[in-house]
Formats: structure tokens, C-alpha cells, sequence
């Protein structure tokens, strides 16, 4: 039972790094595919950094390397945004 809740508060903070981390854009199609493509991958390499969102973040971008690419596709994705944004586009 312990496992079981463990379990599903390590998914819904992973979920919650795919959402929040990833997502510049509040379209829910972006988040979800946030969601969909990084969930996996936060848990595998990022569990350990579970419950802070800001540790599972940093350490996803550490991780880059090691991401599946749906989840990099979102990354790169993200930072052209973010540099977008921040060039006033």
C-alpha cells in the first residue's frame, strides 16, 4: 500500500514537472504533449529528485542526453519558444 501511494505521488509530481517545466506556452495540446512525451523519463531519471519540481527540472536538463527523443522534441521545442521570447519575436 505504501509502494501504491508512493508510486502515484512520484507520477503526479513527474506530471507535474512535464506540465509545468516544459510548458511556456499554456496551450493545453503543448502541456499535454509535455505530459505525454516527459512523464516516463522524469520518473526514470529524475525520480530521485521527487517532490521538487525545480530539482526534477535541473536535473532533466542535465539529462538531455539521456531523454527519449518525444521528449527532447518537447525540450527543443520549449527553448525556441523561451529564446523567442526572449528576443521579443
Amino acid at each position: 500500500m505504501t509502494f501504491r501511494l508512493s508510486s502515484r505521488a512520484a507520477l503526479r509530481f513527474a506530471t507535474a514537472f512535464a506540465v509545468a517545466a516544459l510548458s511556456t506556452s499554456p496551450g493545453p495540446a503543448f502541456a499535454s504533449d509535455a505530459q505525454q512525451m516527459c512523464t516516463g523519463d522524469a520518473m526514470r531519471l529524475c525520480g530521485h529528485e521527487i517532490p521538487n519540481v525545480q530539482r526534477i527540472t535541473a536535473c532533466m536538463h542535465k539529462q538531455r542526453a539521456n531523454v527519449s527523443a518525444g521528449c527532447r522534441a518537447v525540450m527543443d521545442r520549449d527553448n525556441t519558444a523561451r529564446r523567442r521570447a526572449a528576443a521579443g519575436e
